[in-house]
């Protein structure tokens, strides 16, 4: 197996890092490739141009490696969120050329590390549906449930990678090509966007879902509540 260089937005370039990072990078990207079980040790120092036996005086293990790329996945993706919006990275188009390669690196990884099942991928997830919801709060989003319209926000963000051959045919483009990328991004900056119900519409939606909710549960959920009793 082979491995690009990780390009990264305003870091050093892949040679001038240290052999520790550059090793972390190899194995983001074998991981989001193949997976944490279809890339091998070898394969992760090959990439990274070190020995097999430097991976494991560094990291220990290929599981405590996996925790690794995972905190330093998450970590990055909510830096470049911060530099995008906050920093208002989206007016410069040097920075959304370099954001756009590495986000769409740092996805791929996430995306396959949470599907795999197992516990940091767990809490990954969770981590980035608490980070939805903090940025429906400060956005001031009306809703009935911020934990349930946190979770739908993060699943439209990934539900094109998870059918990729339909979503392709669809697009008439390689979701995992920069085409697809920037049509599958832009459509949901759109769905984002508009409001797709007037006030009226979607209080008689949450009146007939309220209504179904009593007839299978027994019980009518609070306007303005999540499940944690938290409103908006």
């Amino acid at each position: 197996m082979s491995s690009k260089p990780f390009v990264r937005v305003g870091e050093p370039a892949p040679e001038d890092l240290t052999a520790r990072a550059r090793i972390r990078d190899a194995a983001l990207l074998l991981f989001a490739e193949h997976g944490v079980n279809g890339a091998s040790i070898r394969d992760i120092a090959a990439a990274a141009g070190v020995s097999s036996g430097l991976v494991r005086h560094h990291f220990g293990s290929k599981e405590e490696l996996r925790n690794a790329c995972d905190a330093y996945a998450m970590d990055q993706m909510v830096r470049l969120r911060a530099q995008a919006v906050a920093e208002g990275g989206f007016a410069d188009d040097a920075f959304m050329s370099s954001m756009h390669r590495v986000a769409r690196v740092l996805q791929r990884y996430l995306l396959r590390s949470m599907l795999d099942g197992s516990a940091p991928a767990a809490a990954m997830f969770d981590e980035v549906v608490t980070q939805a919801e903090d940025w429906l709060r400060a956005a001031g989003a009306e809703t009935r449930d911020l934990r349930a319209a946190a979770v739908v926000l993060c699943v439209m963000q990934v539900a094109g990678y998870l059918m990729p051959t339909e979503v392709s045919r669809a697009l008439g483009a390689d979701v995992q090509s920069d085409a697809g990328t920037v049509r599958l991004n832009r459509g949901l900056v759109d769905i984002l966007a508009n409001a797709l119900l007037t006030p009226a519409q979607r209080d008689e939606i949450h009146t007939a879902i309220d209504r179904i909710a009593e007839s299978t549960t027994g019980t009518t959920p609070e306007a303005g509540t999540t499940p944690e009793g938290e409103g908006t």
